[in-house]
């Protein structure tokens, strides 16, 4: 388990990753099961082009559960108060992702810091923003 990151060692600026993964067709199928939402959309490529899609698409819950990952390994375990996304284009399983996220303002009293967060394609498009709070020791 990650140590919790402290209060006073972040500075704004700071950068979160990148993690750079391959985001897996099988682990999206195994998240969409798990999630009960076994659609075509998430587990099959033909099935996904029948609604019009270019192929299997991630479930937008699983792209900020990503994100999530990456401010908990970042900030230590229970830190995390508020995280908002929006979703701006397809994440494509299949393929490399990158998860980025930077300090943008620190709160003294109540020693929280907002973090903005993104998840990108591999050529850099921004697929997934968000913000998130995060309480620090």
């Amino acid at each position: 388990m990650p140590p919790h990151r402290r209060f006073d060692d972040v500075l704004e600026g700071d950068e979160l990753g990148p993690v750079t993964r391959f985001l897996s067709k099988d682990e999206v199928r195994a998240y969409a099961r798990a999630s009960e939402i076994y659609f075509p959309r998430f587990t099959d490529d033909e099935g996904a082009r029948q609604e019009g899609l270019p192929g299997m698409i991630t479930p937008g819950n699983m792209s900020m559960g990503l994100l999530g990952t990456l401010v908990d390994g970042w900030a230590g375990p229970g830190g995390i108060r508020r995280l908002c996304t929006s979703f701006r284009g397809m994440v494509l399983p299949g393929r490399t992702i990158r998860l980025c996220g930077a300090v943008t303002q620190k709160d003294e009293v109540t020693r929280t810091v907002e973090v903005d967060v993104w998840l990108e394609s591999d050529e850099g498009e921004r697929l997934v923003i968000g913000t998130a709070s995060v309480q620090l020791a």
